[in-house]
């Protein structure tokens, strides 16, 4: 109700802003709007969604564009006649002087200052032509036929709205980056810049067909639904995480070269990414500009490589330039390199080897005069000269480091610290004044500092810093006899997560010899890494999405801990292979222990039981709550709790929803995922899919550790077949007549707490109810603790 009276009252208070003048529903052959009236006269749509007109971009500083004015908060503007793009003639016309008029010839005609034309529709459709903006958003020409001889949606900037389609003839364009259909049939990303052209989405790297693309269709159409689902021809899909109808949604190429879907929040008047293209910013190519690095290590940042600067501090897009001059006649000798640890830059490769030795890659950059970086990955050696250094990163599982040429004879010491700045990606136009390019977006500083000074004292303070940590460890393990294992515990636990090559994996297990168990994943094998330590890696099947997508996913899983999940050490990923490695969990899966071949030999007492699924319910409760927001298991079950040496639980396989079988970056649900009996009803009703899938199945698997039976598969109950809503039924009248103990299980022979018993059975009952009325992993954490008899609580979880 709070929602649709908002709706219904925010035209109205638009209306009023706006000095009490009318809205245009229809423009008429001879008339115009000046720029001066910009916030007097002004398109609406009939429904109020839409408005069209002069848009104030900055002091004095107007386009003619579209935005929705159902945000109280901020105009999502979604087309315009003159955006300033990159390379192009378009630019903000001046707000005195300005014009949009319908000529009587039917040409829509944008005007500046000096009267000189910006922009025009480019029609002539005679005296009786009208202007229109229709309830979808879209701006549209008539003739006096009423025939539409023009329309925005076939000529859009950066944003694509419902039922808008992207074809092969037209493309989003923001700064630099484009969003098109290439001539193979598949939906790209590029950045064209005034010195390089690149495609960085999909992967380059890979296929069509690696990258889950479709190269074999003809469409070559792509289109956003009212459900919140853009669809690609060529296979791709993103599905917006609160996908459903009735709500403003639009899919926009935001000017640091990432295309998202943005919903907006009726109750707030603010628009959220619901879904986005490129998860690992880094991938974009040109976002730091000629020389720069985007630096993933400890969020999203540019930085310059060592001895170089920013060309503009107001502007990432020009880069970085180096504060020493290179003679590229001098003699090798008079040369060094420069390492930027886990560096690289992706592309325009003087040349690249194979399996040659560090030594030999460091000679070929040095004596060769076009050289100015080279970039070594270990392992397989590979080595790559550069002489054009754009796309660069730092990302910290990079197998690989880049190397810079600097001369001898400069002196870096005074430059020790290389400037950096956070990149922020507000909307164009959020400066008071108006700021062409990207200044406002990456950075931009007003005050005028004397960076020299603010260096020096970050590097006294990194020094001080630096002694006290150093003197503490000295004190701390020599003077106090801390054992070794414990400094070695330390310095594992800061160096935990790496990639693993493929070679590495293979002779850890034996060549995939131990197989521990497989599923709808994947395989998992045991095996021993070179400093011994015995781990799980599961060899995924049906994985999708390129390498980039992948790297950015298992390095957020891999960030994940809490002491009821199982961590993850690392992963694999080279060509299609992929692979993870996992801590090996040595009592295998709780099904063996309530249904196996371990039931008989060693049935799990009651506190064991209790413990487990405490443990798994503070597992599921970090994943819904206190980790990243799409962490929902979607298969929870005995085989995905695993035991510790002590009866500990541990949540295996999540994430891994978000891995297999998906078509690229979405997380598409639309698929029944988990195992049938576990899985919640709205998978089968085709509704959206939220935590509370979780919080069934963890129901359905509460009853099994209460009554030590498959109960998800129905079971005989007095000698005949029941199903598994009939035994929940059973047991309920069992449970409200007060006797739990026909429902716990009869191996335990009555040993067993009737408290704890009782409130897991009603928890359990609770989680199988209609999705609105289950509990919240928290809050099913809350009362099973407060039935713990031992009060002894692990520290809860880190990430």
């Amino acid at each position: 109700m709070a929602a649709l009276l908002y709706l219904v009252v925010l035209p109205l208070l638009s209306f009023t802003i706006c000095s009490g003048a009318s809205p245009w529903q229809t423009m008429t052959t001879g008339s115009h709007i000046k720029g001066e009236d910009h916030d007097k006269v002004f398109f609406l749509s009939p429904d109020a969604t839409f408005s069209c007109g002069f848009y104030e971009l900055g002091t004095n500083a107007l386009t003619f564009s579209i935005w929705y004015t159902t945000s109280a908060e901020e105009r999502a503007v979604v087309w315009t006649a003159n955006p300033y793009s990159a390379g192009s003639g378009y630019s903000p016309v001046n707000k005195y002087g300005s014009r949009i008029s319908l000529n009587h010839d039917g040409n829509l005609i944008l005007t500046d200052t000096n009267g000189s034309t910006v922009w025009e529709s480019k029609t002539s459709s005679g005296k009786h032509t009208t202007v229109t903006l229709l309830n979808s958003g879209n701006l549209v020409i008539k003739d006096s036929s009423n025939n539409i001889v023009w329309q925005s949606f076939h000529s859009p900037t950066d944003t694509l709205l419902p039922g808008q389609n992207l074809t092969k003839d037209t493309r989003l364009v923001s700064g630099y980056h484009h969003l098109y259909f290439d001539n193979d049939n598949v939906l790209r990303m590029l950045y064209d810049g005034p010195e390089i052209t690149s495609i960085y989405w999909p992967s380059p790297d890979y296929s069509a067909q690696i990258n889950g693309r479709n190269r074999f269709n003809s469409t070559r159409v792509a289109v956003l639904d009212d459900m919140g689902n853009f669809v690609s021809s060529d296979g791709f899909k993103i599905e917006a995480s609160d996908s459903g109808p009735g709500i403003k949604r639009r899919i926009t190429i935001d000017y640091d070269g990432n295309f998202r879907m943005y919903s907006l929040n009726a109750s707030t008047g603010k628009w959220n990414v619901t879904g986005q293209a490129v998860i690992q910013m880094c991938y974009v190519h040109g976002l730091c500009g000629k020389n720069g690095l985007c630096d993933y290590s400890g969020g999203l940042k540019c930085i310059c490589p060592p001895d170089y600067e920013m060309v503009d501090p107001k502007n990432w897009n020009k880069g970085c330039k180096p504060r020493f001059l290179i003679d590229r006649n001098s003699a090798p000798e008079n040369f060094k390199f420069v390492k930027q640890p886990h560096g690289d830059y992706y592309g325009f490769d003087l040349s690249s080897n194979e399996s040659i030795s560090f030594e030999a890659c460091w000679n070929i950059c040095l004596n060769r005069s076009t050289c100015i970086s080279f970039t070594y990955k270990g392992g397989d050696g590979w080595c790559y000269n550069k002489d054009l250094l754009y796309n660069g990163q730092v990302y910290p599982y990079f197998p690989g480091d880049n190397y810079m040429k600097v001369p001898k004879s400069f002196n870096s010491s005074t430059y020790s610290i290389s400037k950096q700045e956070n990149l922020a990606c507000g909307p164009p136009g959020s400066e008071s004044e108006l700021m062409l390019g990207s200044a406002s977006m990456y950075g931009t500083k007003k005050d005028n500092i004397n960076w020299t000074y603010f260096y020096v004292f970050a590097a006294i303070l990194g020094a001080l810093e630096l002694l006290v940590i150093v003197t503490g460890w000295y004190f701390f393990f020599k003077k106090h006899n801390i054992p070794k294992s414990m400094e070695d515990g330390y310095k594992m636990i800061t160096n935990q997560f790496r990639q693993f090559t493929y070679r590495e994996l293979r002779e850890a297990t034996g060549k995939f010899k131990e197989e521990l168990g497989r599923g709808g994943a994947g395989i998992v094998y045991r095996g021993v890494l070179g400093d011994k330590k015995i781990v799980a890696v599961k060899k995924l099947t049906d994985v999708r999405q390129g390498e980039e997508e992948f790297w950015a996913e298992v390095t957020l899983i891999g960030r994940i801990n809490h002491i009821n999940l199982v961590r993850m050490w690392g992963f694999c990923s080279e060509g299609t292979n992929r692979l993870l490695v996992y801590e090996y969990v040595e009592n295998e899966s709780l099904d063996k222990y309530l249904f196996g071949e371990r039931s008989t030999e060693s049935l799990l007492g009651w506190s064991q039981r209790y413990k487990i699924a405490l443990g798994t319910a503070r597992g599921l409760a970090y994943l819904h709550h206190e980790c990243l927001e799409w962490v929902v298991h979607c298969d929870v079950k005995p085989e995905n709790i695993l035991l510790t040496r002590d009866f500990e639980a541990k949540i295996a396989d999540f994430g891994l929803a978000k891995l297999a079988k998906r078509d690229s970056t979405s997380f598409n649900f639309t698929h029944m995922r988990g195992t049938m009996g576990y899985i919640a009803p709205e998978w089968a009703l085709n509704l959206p899919i939220n935590a509370k899938v979780d919080v069934y199945s963890y129901g359905v698997v509460l009853l099994e550790i209460v009554t030590g039976i498959r109960v998800s598969n129905g079971l005989v109950l007095d000698q005949r077949q029941i199903d598994f809503l009939e035994f929940v039924q059973e047991a309920k009248r069992i449970l409200s007549a007060g006797s739990v103990s026909d429902i716990v299980d009869d191996r335990l022979h009555g040993r067993f707490d009737t408290e704890q018993a009782t409130a897991m059975v009603k928890i359990a009952f609770s989680c199988l109810e209609e999705r609105s009325k289950r509990p919240t992993m928290d809050e099913i954490v809350k009362v099973l603790m407060s039935c713990d008899n031992e009060e002894d609580f692990h520290p809860a979880y880190s990430y």
